[in-house]
């Protein structure tokens, strides 16, 4: 069913190559994964488990999953306050991810930064920025200081469709071109900036194009469909690890909920969510696995109920952990 906000997707879809069938039962758990701690914190919200905020990326898991499931530990993330998620297909513990919502002194920084906006040094994730597009300098840095280091790892860097109305965004991708830098842009195209359409912030039909004006490739893919964002990543990656500079993704995708979990997000019709709902890319990714008999029922339930012990043993592990104590406040400020 057709919306009004429901671009074409101008890159055809994956070539379908013949991944091994771990690849894609680790893609699929991945998905799975994501989806069900992020539906999770949802209800830890509500329920005022933790306090402050969340921002859900339900519907947009194919474009992190595809994105980041190939990075190695000593690559980047710069991710942004909607990329909770990311720490966990890097590889951070679902305990250190929900100690992270619930500010407790367990978290990965020690309570100061709750509950979305999540880091995890160990495994190279940066501490989002909470002002738009403020990552993309912090990981374009991070490039340009890898290159320096002539290291072959590199970043990826998540933002949404809002972030290309920012100055901050035309300057971190003109430096990159300018350098070129090892970093791969994700754009994680929800079509909408909070409250605001994607036709009132730009004329353009692909952001992708964007990429134009600083010297280096860009193109669209179905944000949708993990396997064609996969694709392209690989390919983007490959390209930055050989020195051949930066690449911008376009993902097309939707976001199932509000901005927030305050936001009830009454400026879309019913109709334009409904139809992104039916294209919901865990479940059309799990369909493919099923037709081609790489997944079954009894497969699928089995990492559905791990996944959820995992959850569980997280949740009971950050509710029973201390808060940090206040006289830390004015601990790790500066670098011993």
């Amino acid at each position: 069913m057709a919306t009004r906000n429901q671009p074409a997707v101008t890159q055809p879809k994956a070539s379908r190559v013949a991944y091994s069938r771990e690849l894609l039962l680790g893609l699929y758990r991945s998905l799975m994964k994501c989806r069900m701690s992020d539906e999770k914190a949802r209800i830890l919200f509500r329920q005022s488990k933790f306090g402050g905020n969340f921002y859900s990326g339900v519907g947009q898991e194919a474009t992190e999953v595809g994105a980041a499931f190939t990075l190695r530990k000593d690559d980047w993330i710069a991710p942004s306050h909607r990329d909770w998620t990311s720490n966990i297909i890097k590889g951070a513990p679902l305990k250190s991810c929900f100690a992270q919502l619930f500010a407790k002194a367990t978290s990965p920084d020690r309570g100061r930064s709750s509950p979305a906006h999540m880091g995890f040094p160990d495994l190279h994730v940066i501490t989002p920025a909470s002002s738009i597009a403020g990552q993309l300098a912090v990981g374009t840095g991070v490039a340009f200081g890898l290159k320096r280091l002539k290291k072959d790892t590199v970043v990826v860097a998540f933002f949404g469709d809002g972030a290309t109305s920012i100055g901050g965004f035309h300057e971190a991708l003109n430096f990159a071109g300018v350098h070129r830098l090892p970093i791969i842009y994700i754009c994680q195209n929800n079509l909408w900036a909070e409250s605001v359409p994607l036709r009132l912030q730009t004329a353009l039909k692909d952001l992708s194009e964007r990429a134009k004006a600083y010297g280096f490739p860009g193109l669209s893919v179905d944000g949708n469909d993990v396997l064609a964002v996969y694709e392209a990543a690989t390919k983007a990656i490959a390209r930055a690890r050989a020195g051949e500079g930066p690449t911008l993704i376009e993902c097309k995708t939707y976001r199932w909920y509000g901005h927030s979990e305050i936001d009830p997000a009454k400026y879309r019709i019913k109709e334009e969510v409904e139809a992104w709902k039916k294209r919901d890319p865990v479940l059309a990714f799990e369909k493919y696995l099923l037709d081609k008999k790489i997944l079954n029922d009894s497969k699928k339930a089995q990492i559905a109920v791990e996944i959820n012990r995992e959850i569980d043993d997280a949740v009971e592990f950050a509710e029973n952990s201390p808060y940090p104590d206040p006289s830390e406040i004015t601990n790790f400020v500066w670098a011993d």
